[in-house]
């Protein structure tokens, strides 16, 4: 019943934007990555314009308190549980779905855990991402896919600038310089592969996703802010903080969804000149971690301690991205500022704290937002 009340009231919702309902209804759409915090979040929305989804992930990811709940046992999603670095299995899926579009999320998203696990990491982000793009290499229909990378493939200078879509790539840490990688990768098969010469296919159209730091309700990943916040929150214990004064584009989680959801609609359309586009906050809402924490433990009505502790880790002391390419292409642009985005974040897990269904707040989020 649930699943069916959400469904309803996802349509209700719809019904302020028939066009792109119509674009999204019936269409073929595969997720990878689809249990994790985006994926569950993008799932929702294109449920909400009655897409046929298709999921791809390595687990359910029970521990989110999110997707666990909401889709596992849905008659309205395709679940397909296997791992992206298994080539032979995704080929046949794909095959199977024969996709209109695809948002590929799949990676190992984590600066620190690619620390620890280095070799996962490249394997995940490069090599699963270019398992994804061999098994469509001779794909018999228009599919567009949209690759999610990060705020962080850039050479960072650490210097107060916003990097736009043609500054040099790079990386220190190996999730960063994977992602970096994962970018070269793309669209050095996209080159190879994608066109009308003999080899090439020209069904497909690609493109690359860069975001800010994405907060927003049901993010429980390890050693990542916003949830480190939450924990310390609800379990009474000290919250640390590695690198207070750091500035990170942080936006809600919605606005680089809709982002993603832009930018398939108008490849779907049009050749686009550019293969990658940066999804970011406004110059003006560029904050750092420990403005952050403020914000959030005041709008939540709490005090708790913090401690500072030296990260062991490079981590870059600045990262900006500049949006005007997604704004003047493909007419985008972020709805919520600095203080609504921290504002919808804590609502949703005080919400949820105080008993609220986790959907119910997915779908209250995405009302708002389809009215701002």
């Amino acid at each position: 019943m649930l699943i069916d009340y959400s469904i309803n009231l996802f349509l209700a919702i719809a019904s302020n934007d028939s066009e792109q309902q119509d674009f999204w209804k019936k269409k073929k759409v595969l997720i990878t990555g689809h249990t994790g915090f985006k994926g569950t979040w993008l799932s929702t929305y294109l449920l909400m314009m009655e897409s046929q989804i298709y999921g791809y992930s390595d687990s359910y990811m029970e521990k989110s308190h999110v997707f666990g709940d909401i889709f596992k046992n849905s008659n309205n999603i395709k679940n397909i549980i296997a791992d992206i670095n298994n080539e032979e299995v995704l080929r046949k899926n794909i095959s199977n779905i024969q996709p209109d579009i695809i948002f590929h999320l799949a990676a190992q998203p984590l600066v620190l855990e690619s620390y620890k696990n280095p070799l996962i990491t490249w394997k995940t982000n490069v090599i699963g991402t270019l398992n994804l793009l061999e098994s469509l290499r001779n794909i018999q229909k228009k599919c567009v896919v949209i690759v999610v990378t990060s705020d962080k493939v850039y050479k960072n200078k650490n210097e107060d600038c916003f990097y736009k879509e043609n500054d040099p790539l790079g990386g220190k840490d190996p999730y960063s310089a994977s992602k970096a990688a994962c970018e070269i990768a793309v669209n050095s098969w996209k080159d190879s592969f994608v066109g009308l010469s003999k080899f090439r296919n020209c069904n497909l159209k690609i493109a690359t996703a860069r975001s800010g730091n994405v907060i927003g309700g049901g993010d429980w990943s390890n050693d990542r802010l916003i949830p480190d916040i939450v924990k310390a929150i609800l379990n009474k214990t000290k919250l640390t903080l590695r690198n207070p004064m750091a500035v990170r584009p942080w936006q809600n989680v919605l606005d680089p969804i809709f982002g993603y959801i832009r930018l398939a609609e108008y490849l779907w359309d049009n050749n686009s000149k550019y293969s990658s586009y940066n999804f970011a906050p406004m110059k003006k809402d560029i904050k750092n971690v420990k403005e952050v924490v403020s914000n959030f433990l005041n709008l939540w009505e709490v005090d708790i301690d913090i401690e500072y502790q030296e990260s062991d880790y490079f981590e870059s002391h600045f990262l900006g991205l500049n949006n005007e390419r997604s704004r003047k292409v493909l007419e985008w642009k972020p709805k919520l500022n600095f203080e609504d985005s921290i504002k919808e974040t804590v609502n949703w897990y005080k919400n949820v704290f105080n008993g609220n269904n986790p959907l119910e707040e997915i779908n209250e989020s995405i009302k708002r937002y389809s009215q701002l």
